[in-house]
Formats: structure tokens, C-alpha cells, sequence
């Protein structure tokens, strides 16, 4: 979540964009908060502390300077100081790595796919080694929408499965399982995915 070093700067993904559908127009605008303010319910950051609540809404693309580390059972699958990291009100980052950052003989094509209001649609990936497998916990925006073109040449994990870490710090999956961020020792939640947490 730091600002300096691979010279990308942050920007929102709310920038000049053309008319929207009307469909995606009101998935952006469902969303109660968007960073202004925390809500009731938001835990008080101690000393040091970064509130997942004080995030923007629509999200924002920052670089990450610190060693972002992937090791499966180990095996590396990444490493990078050239991460994005995608800010977004409730959530912890999503960490983008440059596709030369990861070691892609790993990852072979998943099925599905799904569709982000913000970023648009996702493709997904396995991670395959010998006869070890972590179907779909891999993916990427090959043709992203405008404001988060910045991502077209990375892709994310999710933590779960994995040893995941950024700088120092050890990091641990979203709750709930559907969202792809990463929980490290800084943030202050409470986190989206968790139960009751559709809304936010």
C-alpha cells in the first residue's frame, strides 16, 4: 500500500469513462459506503493501523513497493516489488503481480469466469504442480475497463493454500472465500465477506 517505486502512479477507477449501462451504472451505485466515512460497526485502528473503511469506493489502483512472496508448499510462484495493489472501502488490498513476477508454468487455464463492476471481466487460472492442484485460485483482467487498464498485465491469487506475504508481514485469505484480498497484521477491519456482509 505504499506509493513509491515502479513508477505507476494511484489513480481511481471512476476516471473519465464513457457512458455507462444502465446495468453496470447501478451495480457501482449499490454500494453504501465508499470511504467517506467509517460505519458504526468499523473496529477504532490502534497505533500503526490501517482501516480497511477508510478505503475508496470506487476502488484505487496503488503500487506496492514491498516484496510481494508466493510460496506453495515450497514451490515459488511469486515474487515482485513491481505489485498493484486494488483499494476498495471494506476490503483488504487485492494484490496484482506482473505476469514476469510469476513463475507461469504453473498456471494453466481454468473454466468459468466472472464479471467485476469496476474492473470487468475476469479470467481465471489453476495452479498446477506435479500431481498437486489448487483449481481456479488464480486470475486476471486481460482486457480491463477503463481505470484499472494499469492491470491488464498482472494477475492475483488467492492466499488461501498458499504462503503469502508482503514485506515482513505474513498475509492470510479474505474471509468468506469469495473475494481474493489479503488480510495482513496492519489492517483494521471488520472485513467484507464476513457473514452479514453483503451490503457493504
Amino acid at each position: 500500500m505504499r506509493s513509491e517505486g515502479n513508477g505507476v502512479s494511484s489513480g481511481d477507477m471512476n476516471s473519465e469513462t464513457p457512458a455507462l449501462p444502465p446495468s453496470l451504472q447501478a451495480a457501482r451505485e449499490q454500494w453504501s459506503w465508499r470511504g467517506q466515512a467509517r460505519p458504526p460497526f468499523a473496529a477504532e485502528p490502534r497505533s500503526g493501523q490501517i482501516s480497511v473503511w477508510d478505503f475508496p469506493r470506487p476502488p484505487r489502483v496503488a503500487p506496492e513497493s514491498r516484496e510481494v512472496r508466493i510460496v506453495w508448499g515450497g514451490v515459488p510462484v511469486a515474487c515482485s516489488t513491481r505489485t498493484l495493489c486494488v483499494l476498495e472501502t471494506a476490503h483488504p488490498p487485492t494484490y496484482y503481480i506482473p505476469w514476469d513476477d510469476v513463475a507461469r508454468d504453473l498456471l494453466c487455464p481454468a473454466p468459468g469466469s466472472s464479471f467485476c463492476e469496476w474492473k470487468g471481466p475476469a479470467r481465471y487460472w489453476s495452479l498446477v504442480h506435479g500431481t498437486r492442484k489448487l483449481p481456479s485460485h488464480a486470475w486476471s483482467y486481460p482486457q480491463p475497463m477503463a481505470g484499472a487498464e494499469s492491470l491488464a498485465g498482472c494477475v492475483a491469487f488467492y492466499a488461501r493454500g498458499l504462503t503469502c506475504s508482503v514485506g515482513s508481514l505474513p498475509a492470510t485469505p479474505q474471509p468468506g472465500g469469495f473475494y481474493g484480498g489479503w488480510v495482513t497484521p496492519e489492517l483494521c477491519g471488520p472485513f467484507k465477506g464476513e457473514p452479514g456482509s453483503e451490503g457493504w
